[in-house]
């Protein structure tokens, strides 16, 4: 085991000292798919003491031509990605804590959540997500990295509260690509040197080297490299960051939310708060409509005509089979009742 970091330690920025430290630091991922996976496999080979994965999805076969850390038997199973990550890294490296977490990272949750955290990793595939995060790191003073990858190319972002400007200060200044990788597509490649970055950062904070003033883009198909110091680009009247900071993005929705998955044609349905469902006795319901249900143990779904519902614990649902809000509350209110 007294070998195990050794090449890491033959770094000199990292070094012996480095190394003991990150055995007592806590790294956050939000997502646990491409770009969360890729950053929680670099992190529990690197050692870093104390992983926690968020997500709030499930295992696709979709997934797996990028998602390092899944196989084809998890998609068959089609096993939550928390659960399944959790049960990889500690595979990768018994020696560090590390927990999944099957549940959204959103407004509700999100301060909690960072408690004792000392640095979060963006692994979601939404900007929704992001200014949740954005907001809560601001708040709870918890530095971030922003890490975003479409079709080949790949953007970086590091954000520490009350030094660098926020994402909020930003939004004009980062590039909207269109699409989704569900409608344009991605490469591995471009998923791999993002995370890297993203992981370099987080290696330099969490062993005391400052990380990166500068916003990096890049395209790896067609090897291309910018980078621009955003340092000076803070907004002393950012709603998110300032001091006189509202952070809106953690108010609280009431009532049943919802939100399109684009392009998959599948609505999320969350209820007003979280429950805890009996699978059997929601299997129960079912079966006498429909013979289609099926229960891995962490996820219950079932077909219904044209329409695929998947159920987490949580009361959370994915309808699959529609992109219209109003019908998919109907239909989680007609057969979940939660």
């Amino acid at each position: 085991m007294s070998e195990r970091y050794s090449r890491q330690e033959r770094f000199a920025p990292i070094g012996k000292e480095g190394q003991a430290a990150l055995m007592d630091k806590h790294a956050f991922i939000v997502g646990a798919g491409a770009l969360g996976s890729a950053n929680a496999e670099m992190l529990a080979r690197a050692g870093v003491g104390n992983i926690t994965i968020i997500d709030r999805d499930y295992i696709e076969w979709s997934n797996l031509g990028r998602q390092q850390l899944y196989t084809e038997e998890d998609a068959a199973s089609m096993r939550t990605k928390a659960k399944a990550a959790e049960q990889k890294l500690k595979s990768i490296n018994s020696s560090i804590r590390v927990r999944g977490m099957i549940q959204e990272f959103n407004a509700e949750n999100a301060e909690d959540l960072l408690e004792g955290v000392d640095i979060l990793i963006d692994g979601t595939d939404n900007f929704r997500t992001r200014l949740v995060i954005n907001d809560a790191t601001s708040k709870r003073r918890v530095p971030w990295v922003y890490g975003g990858c479409l079709q080949s190319y790949g953007l970086v972002l590091s954000i520490i509260p009350g030094e660098t400007p926020c994402l909020q200060c930003l939004i004009d200044y980062i590039p909207d690509q269109g699409g989704t990788c569900d409608t344009v597509g991605i490469i591995g490649p471009a998923v791999q040197t993002t995370a890297a970055y993203q992981t370099a950062e987080c290696l330099k904070f969490l062993t005391g080297h400052p990380m990166s003033p500068e916003m990096v883009s890049f395209d790896v198909w067609g090897r291309n490299y910018s980078s621009i110091n955003v340092s000076k680009l803070i907004d002393t009247a950012c709603p998110s960051c300032s001091k006189e900071a509202v952070y809106p993005y953690l108010n609280k929705e009431k009532g049943l939310k919802s939100d399109r998955l684009c392009g998959r044609n599948t609505v999320h349905i969350r209820p007003a708060h979280s429950i805890n469902l009996s699978f059997p006795l929601l299997t129960k319901d079912l079966e006498t409509i429909t013979s289609k249900v099926k229960e891995s143990g962490e996820i219950l779904s079932f077909q219904i005509e044209e329409k695929r519902f998947v159920v987490f614990k949580d009361g959370r649902t994915l309808i699959h089979g529609t992109d219209d809000v109003k019908e998919a509350k109907e239909l989680y209110q007609r057969y979940i009742k939660a």
